[in-house]
């Protein structure tokens, strides 16, 4: 199984950006503790993380046929970009929205998905914990398909 995470706008920053939010821990930090758990789960991880939303439309479109799955945390592009939104209904394979936060306990216009929608399911306010909780789910989804 091979797995694409991808993350959105700012989480380069992770660790310097409201730590009070989204911990000290960094985007390295983040996906040396994916790899593992790819290893743990035998799956293969990519990580991609943009600032750039036809970077990411991009890396969704090329992720067909390469990918099982996809992991994604669109930043705050999830609030507004209906072209990742279109992106992600374009492509057959399951997306799964991951945030880091409680999106719902934040600002108000953070409450809002527009790319939740069309993916196979959101984790949202269980830290880095939600991408494992994601591949684990990708994987369940790819068994179930394959049985």
């Amino acid at each position: 199984m091979h797995v694409l995470i991808l993350n959105g706008p700012n989480l380069n920053r992770l660790g310097l950006r409201e730590p009070a939010i989204y911990g000290h821990q960094t985007i390295q930090d983040l996906e040396q503790q994916l790899m593992k758990c790819g290893e743990t789960l035998d799956v293969e991880i990519d990580c991609f993380q943009s600032n750039h939303e036809g970077e990411i439309i991009d890396r969704l479109h090329s992720a067909e046929g390469k990918y099982d799955g996809i992991v994604m945390n669109p930043g705050a592009f999830t609030h507004y970009s209906y072209a990742i939104r279109d992106a992600i209904a374009s492509i057959s394979i399951p997306v799964l929205e991951v945030h880091i936060s409680n999106i719902h306990k934040r600002e108000e216009f953070r409450h809002t998905s527009v790319t939740a929608p069309v993916t196979a399911g959101q984790i949202i306010g269980l830290g880095f914990h939600g991408y494992e909780l994601a591949i684990q789910a990708l994987k369940k989804m790819k068994e179930g398909e394959d049985s």
